[in-house]
Parts: structure tokens; sequence; C-alpha cells
């Protein structure tokens, strides 16, 4: 079951929304995968999205990094769905915790990724809280950096194609957390 937590109109007409729920029923275009950079969807969520899609999403996937290299964290990646409802799905790595200057590698991550669904003509889009599960990054840093780097990207992309952007949760814990920092953040 989705479960919206909060919602709100931003700067450029965009629909910004905390989802709770499981991101692979998120009624949007596209989808975000937290990937590696070699696209090698073998665990955590990543392993869920692509074993959902069947088999076309790892073969597309593995096809990517032979064709353009491994996946940076400005610039990801996408693919077709598979058997997933959806138009695409973007392939984002995040920052593993402890590598440096990792509030700007994910909030590359998330901006990138919203240039990229810009770039396919994308309306909605959905993400998880990537980097925040093996990748270890905090989920109260990484709410901060989500929630900065959506309105920037808002701010600085009035024609934007995108109408509604989704932050979903699947944890209770994890939700709660991007609650309490939408909320101080006064979104």
């Amino acid at each position: 079951m989705t479960k919206i937590l909060r919602e709100t109109s931003l700067s450029s007409g965009l629909h910004f929304q905390l989802v709770q729920g499981d991101i692979t029923q998120a009624a949007v275009d596209v989808i975000v995968n937290p990937a590696n950079s070699q696209l090698n969807h073998s665990g955590g969520l990543a392993g869920l999205i692509s074993r959902k899609s069947g088999p076309i999403l790892q073969q597309e996937s593995f096809a990517w990094v032979r064709d353009h290299g491994p996946v940076e964290h400005e610039s990801p990646a996408y693919t077709n769905a598979g058997e997933l409802p959806f138009q695409h799905i973007i392939h984002a790595v995040g920052p593993v915790w402890g590598s440096g200057n990792e509030q700007e590698k994910l909030r590359s991550t998330v901006q990138g990724s919203l240039a990229l669904a810009e770039e396919l003509k994308i309306t909605s889009i959905a993400f998880p809280a990537i980097s925040t599960g093996i990748f270890g990054f905090p989920l109260e840093s990484a709410a901060e950096v989500f929630l900065l780097g959506i309105q920037e990207y808002a701010d600085s992309t009035p024609d934007t194609s995108l109408k509604i952007i989704q932050l979903v949760l699947y944890d209770e814990g994890a939700a709660s957390i991007f609650s309490a920092v939408w909320d101080q953040a006064q979104i």
C-alpha cells in the first residue's frame, strides 16, 4: 500500500511527495534504481527491481556498461523497465559512506537523475533513499541532501517536463526520519 506522508508544490509547479510504499508499485513514468557503477543488480533494492523486471533489465544494464563504461554519480544510465509498468528505469550510483565528499556526490546523483528524466521528457519520477542501505549513508543526512537537491533542481529548471517527483521509502523508520527532516526544512 502506498501512503503519501508529505506533499508540496515547488517553485516550478512541480509536485513533490514523500511516500511510504513499494517503489516498484509507484504510479510514475520512471523509477530510479540505486545501482553500483557496473550495473550489477544482484542485491538489495537493485536486486528486487531486477527480479521484478525480468532478465532484460540486467542484459540491458551490462550492455550499457559495455558501451558507455562504468556509471558515474552525476551521469546515470537508463534501460527499459522489462516487466515493470514504467517507461524506463534510471540507474543512479550513490556514494558509499566514508568515501569522501559523500553529500556532494549524492546531490550530483539526485540532480543527474532529474536531468536525465528531463532529457527523456518524463513527467513523473520516483526515487528510493539512494545510498542509505548497504552503502551506509545516514538517513537524516540523506534526507537533507534529497530535499535540498530536489528544491535546487526545481528552482533552476522552471520549464521542466517533470510534474511529480516522489521520494518513496519502504521502511517505516526511514519514512519517519525523512518526514521529520521534511518538517524541519519546512518544504
